[in-house]
């Protein structure tokens, strides 16, 4: 298995990286557009799945990881406001197992073998917000956003009665942040569908998105017509005295006039917790709003503080989801969908069956492992579930239904889309399609990397952009970015004359680039900065490389024979060759040099042939700067300590790899050497 510079197998930075990508999406999808495409439950497997990784490879981790953020950022509707304190995530359980390792942890940090008390509350599906009252006045409401900063609603929240806008007590404290969620009542939701299907309107799918939809309306008088409600859960930033337990504080707020949940508990041990989520769980349907879950919390305030926080969640609270719903159908046939990342997903295409309060017609099937996991075929009834109340899934076939002519479900050997071969990775589930630059199903995903700061670096060239291009077909490759005039880029939806003729200017400007820089443009899988410039230094020319086999790639340092056939694969494909040979047309171009010169100007580097590793928190640099400094010095910069490397750069927070380089008696620099060395080499 082929190591990466990150120090964990190629096929772990891949998955991480696709794992980043999609929880970014559905994050931006669920907080901010309030059109979810994939339910809680999954959201969650992919987000555990992420984290598993970072802790097996520590080196994935990135401060911008999804593990170590909260929701997504604000609408450029409303203007953004900070909370006072940031309104952090909670971590999920989904079995009994995992309540009594939460339990298990919370006594292992406070070192006690006692039974712990636990606030235990319904976790209502709706949205997160915060209220911030001063001397008792309402002056701000704001969403969850990212969790240190949301979106200024307070003209909305001001129109929901359950939110009291003044609190006359004389016990309020001088500055007061609430936290609750504001959700829809099943029947408020049924009302307002209802008076939509009447008028010939769109109607909502859920409660959740109806409340999302209410509560993030410019017109506040629209907000005000919906019924929502506001419960309250805990509070933030408070100048004045609380009661010490989480109850206490709940009981308080409904003194002062929030509406708390009447279903509330106070339990002593995870015990009675799992009763509680039993006794809810049954409850559940009869209740007059929808809730996923339920939320234990530590009652006592200064066992909260005494356990704190991990990065994006507290240790004292833990929401557990109750068990998606199921049913049974039959899957009528079975289509192939290209994702953005050349992922080919199976999706079954069933007889609609309503299950968890719609009616269900497709359900993923994952991949060709879980295909064959399953044992599903063409024909078979099968269980489906609607894994968080949103998207179903495939999780069981009846067997004893299968009829005689049922079929098996064969892959396709030509990408849907652009008929490109499909290629699957030995250990890898996934099957993608070959076809990189010229699949139009990974196209926008594509032009964003090429024109990325660590690539083409485009800029003014954002996301946003680069769909808004595509979708309106004015560019089909990478190649047409470069035939955009300041007229064309005029015409589109926030492009005035100034950021148009920036645009074209930048564009212009990244025509002159690197040969390592341009390679990983083009988003040659498994070929990231590293390996670019390893392949650009090796061989020289694009020509060269081009023409490369698998044997010549392997002469390059870290690059295995994985590696080698995606670069080989991608070379061979003519498509790819003319996008490449479309973008010099375009003027593209950068300075190429004979092979044996370029490793003539490595080795008078100074660390030349030296190998370095990064481990721990760099404070004043960052990851990125200090390898790039020590690459331009010649040095090879890698993901894991062994007798070959040379020096071990090891900031705050350093662990196993430290604990190696002091095993095997390596040079250790701290940062603060690492900076007085670079000094005294340049």
């Amino acid at each position: 298995m082929s190591q990466t510079s990150q120090g964990a197998p190629a096929e772990a930075v891949a998955r991480c990286a696709e794992l980043v990508q999609q929880l970014n999406h559905h994050s931006k999808l669920y907080y901010l557009l309030d059109q979810p495409e994939i339910p809680d439950a999954e959201y969650d497997r992919l987000f555990r799945e992420l984290q598993t990784l970072e802790r097996d490879y520590p080196t994935l981790k990135t401060a911008s990881s999804p593990t170590q953020r909260v929701g997504a950022e604000t609408l450029s509707e409303f203007s953004s406001v900070t909370h006072e304190m940031p309104m952090l995530s909670l971590d999920n359980a989904f079995s009994e197992a995992d309540m009594l390792g939460f339990e298990k942890r919370i006594r292992d940090r406070l070192k006690i073998s006692d039974d712990i008390e636990f606030a235990c509350e319904p976790k209502f599906d709706g949205i997160a917000v915060s209220l911030l009252y001063r001397n008792g006045e309402l002056i701000r409401g704001a969403t969850r956003g990212d969790g240190s900063s949301g979106e200024d609603i307070t003209l909305n929240v001001r129109t929901i009665g359950s939110i009291p806008l003044h609190l006359n007590n004389a016990s309020v404290p001088a500055v007061l942040e609430v936290r609750g969620e504001i959700f829809m009542p099943k029947s408020g939701f049924a009302k307002l569908n209802l008076r939509a299907a009447e008028r010939g309107e769109k109607t909502f799918v859920n409660p959740r998105n109806a409340a999302a939809g209410s509560l993030r309306q410019l017109d506040p008088s629209i907000t005000a017509s919906r019924p929502l409600v506001m419960c309250a859960y805990s509070v933030g930033y408070v100048e004045g005295e609380l009661p010490e337990t989480h109850s206490g504080i709940l009981q308080l707020l409904g003194d002062w006039g929030f509406v708390v949940s009447d279903e509330r508990r106070v339990v002593t041990g995870v015990a009675a917790c799992l009763d509680y989520f039993q006794m809810m769980q049954k409850r559940r349907p009869a209740l007059a709003y929808d809730i996923d879950g339920i939320v234990f919390k530590v009652n006592s305030l200064e066992l909260q503080q005494q356990l704190g926080f991990v990065s994006r969640a507290p240790r004292w609270a833990i929401a557990h989801k109750f068990p998606a719903q199921e049913e049974m159908t039959r899957i009528n046939d079975v289509e192939f969908q290209v994702g953005r990342t050349g992922a080919i997903t199976p999706v079954a295409r069933l007889e609609p069956v309503f299950v968890g309060g719609v009616t269900v017609s497709n359900a993923t099937l994952h991949n060709r492992d879980e295909i064959e996991r399953l044992g599903v075929r063409i024909g078979d009834t099968v269980i489906i579930r609607r894994a968080g109340d949103v998207i179903p899934q495939v999780v069981a076939v009846v067997a004893s239904k299968r009829p005689k002519d049922s079929v098996s479900i064969e892959f396709p050997e030509l990408c849907p889309i652009c008929s490109s071969p499909v290629e699957r990775v030995e250990g890898e589930a996934a099957v993608r399609c070959s076809g990189g630059l010229i699949c139009g199903a990974q196209r926008k995903e594509a032009i964003k990397h090429f024109v990325s700061r660590k690539a083409l670096d485009v800029d003014g060239l954002g996301d946003k952009l680069v769909e808004q291009l595509v979708d309106q077909e004015l560019v089909h490759e990478v190649a047409d970015l470069y035939q955009l005039s300041t007229e064309v880029l005029t015409g589109l939806e926030r492009m005035g004359p100034k950021s148009a003729a920036n645009l074209v200017a930048a564009l212009e400007q990244s025509k002159t680039t690197t040969l390592p820089r341009f390679l990983y443009s083009l988003g040659v899988r498994e070929v990231g900065e590293a390996t670019a410039r390893a392949l650009a230094l090796h061989f020289g020319s694009i020509a060269r490389i081009a023409e490369a086999s698998d044997i010549d790639l392997q002469a390059v340092p870290d690059v295995g024979p994985v590696v080698a056939r995606y670069v080989v694969e991608f070379f061979q494909q003519a498509r790819n060759r003319a996008a490449i040979t479309a973008l010099q047309a375009a003027g593209v171009n950068w300075p190429e040099q004979e092979p044996k010169q370029q490793q003539d100007e490595i080795q008078a580097l100074p660390l030349s042939g030296q190998t370095f590793v990064l481990t721990g928190s760099l404070e004043v640099l960052t990851r990125d700067q200090a390898k790039e400094k020590l690459l331009a010095l010649g040095a090879k910069v890698s993901g894991s300590v062994s007798a070959k490397t040379d020096c071990v750069v090891a900031g705050p927070g350093a662990g196993s790899k430290l604990v190696k380089a002091e095993q095997l008696n390596l040079k250790v620099m701290d940062e603060a050497e690492f900076i007085q060395f670079l000094a005294e080499l340049n």
